[in-house]
């Protein structure tokens, strides 16, 4: 990975939870406390050492490669292409690192009761944080039609890339939930089986759990249990269903649907979700997107045509 020379300087980082606690701090700081305090945490560190740790935290290796001709406009045109971090705000960070930062004359240490945390911890509260953000958000609020704008490759959140769908069914949500809850196992994928069959072999070939494994019950399905290459993340009777994919991946990756109830009827959102693991994850997500076009529009008619099929109620 190339990046400016300047990525050695030496800083103080902090978490943004201890950001806020300074804050609420300075609020009730005694009046003779006035000035500027230098609130970074206690580790001297560099943003090589920062991004180095990340990486581990995630499982990705990079050589990390300084050049002394990356201006800071370039760099952070550099980093908008490669991060979901905006130039703007990435211009702001690179050129803060390029001068080392002056302590203050009074420590903060001195008038606020606060320990920042190590930046180690640091990383590893913010991507628990992430997951839990991912777990709890609603796609059908989050991409809600005002909002979301359908683009080719899909859309970015954080570091996740996000390709969803949505349709109306002139169902209600139990019917619609119905077939949802048999996905997979005898029942299939409601479109293109042969495809999901491939994959799967694929998947047995890489060294993982491929579709061998099927499910515990044609109809009913609970949190934990298996569905081929998927298992169940979470699941809300009539309004949410979410797998996570145990197959052999460069990144992790969740298929989600929500069921609202649309005047007579009821709107189902289809999410495909995918954390990348470095370059290889970026192009299996881009190379096999096409695919989602075809699978994923196919399965959702496929879950409405059974939905009013009489036998599946």
């Amino acid at each position: 990975m190339v990046t400016p020379r300047w990525v050695r300087t030496q800083t103080h980082s902090i978490a943004i939870e201890d950001v806020i606690a300074y804050l609420l701090a300075a609020l009730e700081a005694p009046e003779m406390a006035v000035g500027a305090f230098e609130i970074g945490g206690q580790e001297s560190t560099s943003f090589r050492d920062i991004m180095k740790e990340y990486g581990r935290q995630k499982g990705l290796k990079r050589m990390i490669i300084p050049v002394p001709v990356l201006a800071p406009w370039l760099s952070s045109l550099w980093l908008g292409l490669v991060t979901p971090i905006y130039p703007r705000v990435s211009r702001k960070l690179i050129e803060s690192l390029r001068s080392e930062p002056q302590q203050s004359e009074t420590p903060a240490s001195e008038v606020f009761r606060i320990k920042p945390r190590g930046f180690r911890e640091a990383i590893t509260r913010a991507l628990k944080y992430e997951d839990q953000e991912l777990a709890q958000t609603r796609w059908s609020d989050a991409l809600s039609s005002k909002a979301f704008v359908p683009s080719w490759g899909g859309t970015r959140f954080g570091s996740r890339l996000i390709d969803s769908r949505m349709a109306h069914v002139p169902y209600s949500p139990a019917e619609v939930f119905r077939p949802i809850q048999r996905i997979g196992g005898e029942t299939g994928w409601y479109y293109g089986n042969w495809l999901w069959q491939l994959r799967g072999f694929i998947d047995l070939l890489q060294g993982g759990v491929g579709m061998r494994r099927g499910r515990r019950h044609p109809q009913l399905l609970a949190v934990g249990e298996t569905v081929d290459f998927w298992r169940v993340e979470a699941m809300e009777p009539d309004r949410l269903l979410r797998l996570f994919a145990e197959m052999n991946l460069p990144g992790r990756a969740w298929l989600q649907f929500e069921i609202e109830r649309e005047g007579s009827g009821s709107l189902v959102r289809q999410t495909a979700i995918f954390d990348p693991l470095g370059i290889r994850g970026l192009l299996y997500w881009y190379s096999v997107y096409p695919l989602h076009q075809f699978i994923f529009t196919g399965m959702l008619r496929g879950i409405a045509k059974a939905a009013s099929s009489p036998e599946r109620r």
